[in-house]
């Protein structure tokens, strides 16, 4: 698959050399603040040195007024609550956090996940019977409801009050819980628009603190789990969430709760400070994997531990999980990829949509996204539970499937999520239907250029500037993500000062130096096949990332390779 590289278009000279002199950075540096839309000192201040005061007032939120007074009315008439959230990490970590908070002042409090295979995303009419056969009477429900309109409804009839906080886009309309947050809300004048389900949460927590005149740190013990969440859902890194996530890492490396400690334990990152690429890699799978094979209350149970040794109990069990959705991940992954080379016909489309009736439901959003990673266009994958059909879709840069799947919304039976994200159900006899109807879709909206991936190169860079100085200054960008990804770098005409070697199965290792100097390590993940064109020793261009390498006790300079060009 053929990928652009595209620098990002240079800031006005000006502009950089008025942030040079007020922040006395190197010039590349600056540049990088000016491509994040930091283009003054108090801005790049607050950039650089996050602060918790900086985080808005939980009140600014609609509804949380409502919210807030619902709760303690509970808790002043010793009610029962149940907290209620979706199956993922952002639903669990959610769940956990509310559940820790409030268990501390309140007993009569209990946590429910809908089970993914029977009762799928969401508010479940068997969720509601469970609450009011065991006498709830409010439900307290995370990351997901915003377009559960019929079953808040049916809740109501029975007497139970609801407090939705979800992040998704809502519908046409808005269910009538007592209190419904959702930044997202068109009438919702918070404002950060990108908050996770567990940030919500969070912010009730927040909330109740304030109102009730407690220490605000009893809140603040629980940023390691938004991270979690911040980190896993792929929410962009930026306002709010980049202060959540800041002192959330912080928390995650120092501190952190007995459940996410157990899973830093088995990781193989456990002796070194965890980013956001190890939550991604390294928590977050493992989370997942409960609701994935099993069932994700396994995940709250883990997460609400209070001791380390019942916490790694759930752990282990969890990462047998794991290790099973690998199994799944790959078996499935592999059929997928082989239907599509089997079909020249679906190679050529501007989609992907596969069904095949025994895939595991569990893993099929994984699967999008790996078919991403090599055709690189708007994926669904669709596989049959319980008579009907549910797919996850994963979408490219430039286009919302959201909207997309709104053009499809007469075959299917629900659909939910976000532009780049999102789930279906429909009848097993619309699959073919729904498979024309997609394509037909993209193909009106999508463009070629839509459909070549970018590489966004920061900036150029000469290997004499990379030094430890630089290196550490692009420490402060910290934490990476969406809308704050890793500074990458354009090095041109560079050359091998040895023979490359292959790592793994499909790795490279090799040396660079450019007009003579020193030579700097590189590592390329899954760039093996661009061996023997390296050592041909014709100079090349190389794109890439820096960081820290830390081996056998001692550390260097390296440069993550993402493309290599000649």
């Amino acid at each position: 698959m053929q990928k652009r590289w595209v620098v990002k278009s240079k800031s006005e000279v000006k502009k950089i050399n008025q942030l040079v002199d007020e922040l006395h950075l190197h010039p590349i540096l600056t540049a990088l603040l000016l491509n994040r839309g930091i283009e003054d000192k108090s801005n790049a201040d607050r950039f650089f040195n996050p602060d918790l005061q900086d985080l808005h007032n939980p009140f600014l939120m609609k509804d949380m007024d409502r919210a807030i007074s619902r709760i303690e009315q509970a808790i002043g008439q010793n009610e029962k609550i149940l907290i209620y959230g979706d199956y993922d990490v952002d639903g669990t970590t959610a769940v956990a956090l509310m559940y820790n908070f409030f268990r501390e002042f309140h007993s009569r409090i209990e946590f429910y996940i809908p089970d993914r295979y029977m009762e799928g995303y969401g508010i479940s009419i068997q969720g509601i019977d469970y609450a009011a056969a065991n006498n709830f009477s409010l439900v307290i429900a995370l990351d997901c409801g915003i377009k559960a309109v019929d079953e808040i409804a049916y809740a109501t009839a029975k007497g139970i009050d609801f407090i939705i906080g979800d992040h998704h886009l809502p519908g046409e309309q808005i269910p009538a819980a007592v209190a419904v947050l959702d930044p997202k809300r068109s009438d919702c004048m918070y404002p950060y628009k990108e908050l996770t389900g567990c940030a919500i949460g969070f912010k009730i927590v927040e909330a109740f603190i304030q109102k009730n005149k407690m220490d605000v740190q009893l809140c603040y013990q629980y940023l390691d789990l938004v991270a979690v969440s911040i980190a896993s859902d792929i929410a962009p890194i930026t306002g709010e969430n980049r202060i959540l996530t800041h002192f959330g890492l912080s928390k995650l490396n120092s501190n952190p709760n007995c459940g996410l400690q157990a899973l830093i334990d088995l990781s193989s990152n456990k002796s070194r400070i965890f980013s956001i690429n190890d939550i991604v890699f390294q928590i977050g799978p493992r989370i997942n994997a409960a609701g994935r094979i099993e069932h994700a209350k396994d995940a709250v149970k883990l997460l609400i531990a209070k001791s380390l040794q019942e916490a790694k109990e759930y752990s282990a069990v969890i990462d047998d999980q794991n290790n099973v959705r690998k199994d799944f991940d790959l078996r499935i992954t592999e059929e997928a990829l082989q239907l599509i080379a089997q079909n020249e016909a679906l190679i050529a489309k501007n989609s992907t949509v596969l069904f095949k009736a025994d895939w595991h439901k569990g893993v099929i959003g994984i699967v999008a996204s790996r078919l991403i990673e090599k055709y690189y266009k708007p994926t669904i994958i669709l596989t049959e539970t319980n008579g009907y059909v549910s797919g996850s879709c994963r979408s490219i840069i430039g286009f919302d499937i959201y909207e997309a799947l709104q053009d499809c919304a007469d075959l299917l039976t629900q659909y939910g999520g976000h532009k780049y994200a999102a789930g279906l159900t429909m009848p097993l006899e619309n699959v073919s239907a729904f498979q024309q109807r997609f394509e037909e879709v993209v193909t009106q909206r999508i463009t070629q250029d839509i459909l070549t991936q970018d590489i966004l190169i920061d900036s150029k860079l000469q290997l004499a500037e990379i030094d430890y100085t630089f290196s550490n200054t692009l420490l402060n960008f910290e934490p990476f993500g969406p809308h704050n990804e890793s500074p990458l770098f354009l090095s041109e005409q560079v050359r091998l000062t040895a023979a490359a070697t292959i790592v793994g199965t499909n790795h490279l290792k090799f040396n660079v130096q450019q007009h003579n100097t020193p030579p700097i390590g590189c590592i390329a993940f899954g760039l093996a096949s661009y061996l023997e064109q390296l050592n041909s020793g014709k100079p090349f261009d190389i794109c890439y990332s820096i960081e820290e390498n830390l081996w056998r006790g001692k550390k260097n300079l390296q440069l993550n390779v993402k493309a290599i060009r000649y």
